[in-house]
């Protein structure tokens, strides 16, 4: 096949980017070839930061040479010589066994000078990251191979015309990559098959969190998200009640039970409030508080904020002040328009996705679960029972069978009793953790947890004694 060919097929096939953005691979790969100058690059993005993600790492070190073969076509089709996979530090097997695997193509000719006799020439490099969530971003990640700190810069012309070093450069992630091979062997009307109208093919996602069964899986485009988490994932665990489950990473955003039924593409679950991603799958059931869900990838973002731009850098650490105080108890009126607000200006106003996409948690969780949002500022009670500062852990006199258990368990020593008598939680002494909660025998459920509500007063001294009836009574 010519390199008008190659590239022809891939645009046919309408294979999308795998790493969140979802942009027309074939598209970005003819804006490269046609773009002036004749030093090009093709770059793999593999700085999989996503909490919960592992996808690119599976692929990588259980198939490097998809990868490799896939990022040689895109170099053919547009006429780069010279390759870059970027990679997590973290990833040490995945390192090795790409390293491994380029040595092993080079030797069989399938990388190096006059690739199988075509006169066509391709080198790779491999370049270990830093630890930065923010060189996920594409320019981002091209000045850190650049030698220079990861951080964005504006989007004048995109980076498949002036990219790494000024030059036209193709950037695509992992999974990409790995479809390439796919789609010249069998053709685009075979990859084309599956999906649904705008998103074409397959999609690996990695499904964590409270789900029976958790690890990667492999769908086609537009499978139901209800098939995903109850079909392959065996539904939640301990018999509890499905809350919502967030898409796309930390920049993503929660999608609640009304909507399980929605197909998994890229237009679809940006319709939603959420995004692809790079295909992270986070399950939550009904103990979960989506306030403190939004506070805990804010904090996420914020830490990992290049702070290059002030929209992202002040923004997101005062979202984060508004949603720890409003997790606390401490919210206030006017705080969630507030947060809408600053929301807004960095969805606007933001240098890169990143920042642009940083306020997702929030506004997917406010736009479904206000109600949450609400019962924390105006009643100071978290509905799911999960705020530490708005619950208390209160012993029912009706059910406490004085085993002692949660006496000798307690690592504050804040709860009294005895034998014969009913225990007592000191609620000065009480840290909160959750220790008596837990190991209160379920055929008893003494312990119970209170939100929004006056702890009982302590039980009188007289009062607290047990008389257990005799079992032939």
């Amino acid at each position: 096949m010519s390199a008008e060919q190659v590239l022809g097929e891939v645009k046919k096939a309408n294979l999308r980017g795998r790493g969140g953005g979802g942009f027309p691979a074939g598209s970005k790969w003819e804006g490269s070839r046609n773009a002036p100058g004749a030093i090009k690059y093709v770059i793999v993005n593999a700085d999989e930061g996503d909490p919960g993600a592992y996808m690119d790492r599976s692929v990588l070190e259980g198939n490097p040479h998809s990868v490799l073969e896939g990022l040689t076509i895109g170099a053919y089709a547009v006429g780069s010589h010279e390759g870059y996979i970027y990679v997590r530090q973290e990833y040490p097997l995945a390192v090795e066994n790409v390293h491994m695997a380029i040595k092993k193509a080079e030797e069989y000719g399938f990388l190096g000078k006059n690739i199988l006799g075509s006169g066509f020439d391709f080198m790779v490099i491999v370049h270990q990251g830093a630890g930065a969530f923010v060189c996920g971003e594409s320019t981002a990640l091209m000045t850190a191979l650049e030698g220079r700190a990861g951080e964005p810069r504006p989007k004048y012309v995109r980076s498949n015309v002036v990219g790494l070093w000024g030059r036209p450069s193709v950037l695509n992630n992992v999974e990409t990559w790995a479809n390439v091979p796919l789609i010249i062997n069998k053709g685009a009307d075979w990859f084309t098959q599956l999906g649904t109208e705008s998103s074409k093919g397959t999609k690996i996602f990695s499904l964590v969190g409270k789900i029976t069964n958790t690890g990667l899986v492999e769908v086609p485009m537009g499978t139901p998200l209800r098939d995903i988490i109850f079909k392959i994932g065996g539904g939640i665990p301990g018999g509890k009640k499905f809350k919502a489950v967030q898409t796309g990473g930390p920049s993503g955003g929660c999608i609640p039970e009304e909507l399980l039924d929605l197909p998994v593409g890229f237009d679809e679950l940006t319709k939603a409030g959420s995004m692809m991603g790079s295909g992270g799958m986070i399950v939550m059931d009904e103990d979960t508080c989506m306030v403190d869900v939004a506070r805990y990838f804010l904090d996420f973002l914020t830490d990992e904020s290049c702070g290059k731009c002030v929209p992202c850098r002040e923004g997101m650490r005062q979202m984060l002040k508004i949603l720890t105080n409003i997790t606390r108890g401490k919210g206030k009126e006017g705080d969630i328009e507030l947060l809408e607000e600053l929301a807004e200006t960095a969805r606007e106003a933001a240098l890169c996705a990143l920042g642009k996409s940083s306020p997702n948690p929030f506004l997917s969780t406010l736009k479904y679960f206000r109600d949450e949002y609400e019962a924390h500022v105006k009643e100071k009670r978290c509905p799911a029972l999960s705020c530490k500062e708005l619950i208390a852990f209160h012993i029912d006199p009706g059910k406490c069978q004085a085993c002692m258990i949660c006496l000798k368990k307690c690592p504050a020593e804040a709860i009294t009793g005895g034998k014969n008598l009913i225990s007592i939680i000191d609620q000065e002494k009480c840290t909160k953790c959750g220790t008596c909660f837990e190991v209160c025998p379920p055929r008893f459920r003494a312990v119970t947890k209170i939100s929004g509500e006056p702890v009982p007063p302590p039980i009188p001294e007289e009062a607290r004694t047990i008389v257990r009836e005799s079992k032939q009574k």
